[in-house]
């Protein structure tokens, strides 16, 4: 991984159109050092699944480079290609989104390009911040607690131990978070995502027991509305979280199913014996598993104008699109796979009920199988971002991640660029960068408990803030809290100042401001030039920009770059508290010191 690499992504930098249609001609330019200089190039398409090769012509050069151009034809909805050098310094080999091989190479890694109906315009300038309603602020309303509840006062310990846990209420609701907004905007977020606000028998609420209204714990659909109006008149999306994998054993779909094995709602769940005997996610009874082959549930839930999916869209609610609950498990049982068909349904819903609508899927494994673009959007990138950030610049304490046998490994940066990489590779640059980047939520040991000190904790959000993807934050993250597993995680925003770590804050500010105001953070590619112990080091290119980013998770010895390999010369310092020197006119040595993230503008 570095600059005397060929170079391509998916970005506006090299694809000429990123929403092209069916039958549209594309080009394509691929970026190759003198040093590895090619004597003849070509493309590499495979229409209707059978291989196509155009040639390729030099279209400019610079000091460092040759950009090479080709045309290729969207033949097909997703259109794979790769390209074939030969001759000259590098001899024959094959570049793909992995790299350059002097090897024949299957088409997992080719790059992609989707002619499906693209993200909505709007998503690739939003930050998001990720809300559990009870956790986040109360308004004072007073609230009946249910019965199933166990009232806490918003200073108490969380619940660790989850059968219990579930059942702590601390009493957030809708209008609290409006009372906050401020806070919201402070980070630069201009995106919500709220999870699950319908009636249940759990704080988390993902047991949903409707889906007809909102918890009048959280105030109800009035409360919905006057806020979302209220974000909305500040600029600010608002998604909602839908469970379409299982309800909660206390759905009125679900009890009138147990009632009745003749119902129109039993065919709606996998009965293996009724009443009491059916799937459930993960084997737990309040989660019964929908049956999303029933035609009459995908009518109620994701399919068509009637459909849950699109009640929420359109006024008087208005969200702007959904996340989907474990979206890798729905429409999947055993022998049954119509999971590509829910994502479908919900995208032609969401379509009509809100054309600039984003659909987001909960996805902690490897996603590439779902994401040809046009079903879901993106997905939540635990697999290429969260996982490889936790990796590097993890604490001394062992920490698991989620369902593993085994505490997380510590990586080099080597092995953390490289499992990015690998993943990124097999799915389409647009489903890529239209994912949620996460360092933790709601299901997640908290990432300050992860990095085990502020300094490592701001080099990851400075990875968040300006790595390819759309940003989340799991709130309270911005102000340094802390919780070793998802029950811990789940503590309560702490209003009073004092409790907050200001430094924590101040950068996620910076960062969040730093991101609103570059073009290259928001729409630019992602091209390695360094990948090696405690220091990674990365361009974000875009047309009208572009930025060096080094993150150090530790002090490290003085990285010396060929500053003609950087095609332009160092410009203001953006973000960090030291500057690069300039050598030679040859050289560029970068700080030394970590954990520490600095980004620099480079100019022509």
């Amino acid at each position: 991984m570095s600059l005397l690499a060929p170079h391509h992504d998916g970005s506006e930098r090299h694809v000429s159109t990123l929403e092209p249609t069916l039958g549209d001609t594309v080009s394509v330019w691929l970026r190759v050092p003198h040093a590895v200089a090619a004597e003849r190039v070509w493309v590499r398409t495979t229409p209707d699944a059978e291989p196509r090769f155009t040639e390729a012509t030099i279209d400019r050069t610079t000091g460092h480079e040759a950009w090479w151009r080709a045309d290729l034809v969207v033949h097909n909805p997703v259109t794979n290609y790769r390209f074939l050098l030969d001759g000259g310094a590098g001899g024959y080999r094959f570049v793909n989104g992995t790299g350059a091989h002097a090897r024949t190479v299957g088409d997992a890694a080719d790059f992609r390009i989707s002619a499906h109906d693209p993200p909505p315009p709007w998503l690739r300038d939003t930050t998001f911040y990720e809300v559990f309603p009870d956790r986040f602020a109360l308004s004072g309303a007073e609230h009946a607690p249910p019965a199933w509840a166990s009232p806490a006062a918003w200073d108490e310990p969380v619940d660790t131990n989850g059968p219990t846990a579930v059942h702590q209420l601390y009493g957030g609701d809708l209008r609290g978070l409006e009372d906050h907004l401020d806070h919201v905007e402070r980070i630069g977020a201009n995106g919500l995502y709220l999870t699950p606000i319908f009636p249940a028998r759990s704080s988390h609420r993902y047991d949903a027991a409707t889906f007809e209204h909102v918890d009048p714990l959280l105030g109800g659909d009035d409360a919905l509305i006057r806020f979302v109006k209220a974000c909305h008149n500040r600029g600010i999306r608002i998604i909602g979280d839908l469970t379409v994998n299982h309800a909660g054993a206390g759905h009125e779909w679900f009890t009138a199913a147990q009632r009745d094995a003749e119902s129109t709602e039993a065919g709606f769940f996998f009965f293996r014996h009724h009443p009491d005997d059916y799937e459930a996610w993960f084997d737990v009874p309040s989660l019964p598993k929908f049956d999303l082959r029933d035609a009459e549930l995908q009518r109620r839930l994701v399919a068509g104008p009637e459909s849950v999916t699109a009640k929420w869209l359109r006024p008087p609610f208005d969200l702007d699109g959904w996340r989907v609950d474990v979206a890798n498990m729905a429409g999947r049982n055993r022998g049954i796979d119509v999971n590509h068909a829910v994502a479908l349904a919900m995208r032609h819903t969401m379509a009509v009920a809100r054309p600039d609508g984003y659909l987001v899927a909960e996805h902690c494994y490897d996603a590439a199988i779902d994401l040809g673009g046009d079903g879901w959007h993106g997905v939540m990138n635990y697999l290429a971002f969260l996982r490889p950030v936790w990796s590097w610049l993890r604490g001394e304490e062992p920490m698991r991640f989620l369902g593993d046998p085994v505490p997380i490994p510590r990586f080099d940066a080597a092995a953390t660029a490289r499992s990015i990489v690998d993943v990124v590779a097999t799915q389409p640059w647009r489903s890529t960068v239209s994912g949620f980047n996460l360092l933790g939520s709601h299901d997640t040991t908290r990432f300050r408990t992860v990095a085990g000190s502020a300094a490592r904790q701001i080099v990851g959000a400075g990875l968040l803030f300006t790595f390819p993807g759309v940003p989340m934050i799991f709130a309270g993250d911005e102000v340094g809290l802390r919780g070793a597993g998802s029950d811990a995680a789940r503590v309560p925003m702490p209003w009073d100042g004092r409790r907050w770590d200001h430094d924590v804050l101040a950068a996620y500010e910076s960062l969040g401001a730093l991101r609103r105001r570059s073009p290259a953070l928001r729409h630019g590619g992602l091209r390695w030039v360094h990948a090696e112990g405690d220091v990674l080091v990365f361009l974000r290119e875009s047309r009208h920009q572009r930025l060096l980013v080094q993150a150090a998770r530790a002090d490290h010895r003085p990285l010396v770059l060929d500053a003609a390999t950087l095609d332009g010369t160092l410009g203001q310092r953006l973000f960090g508290s030291d500057d690069a020197r300039v050598g030679d006119d040859t050289t560029l040595q970068l700080p030394a010191g970590g954990p520490a993230v600095h980004v620099w503008e480079l100019d022509p």
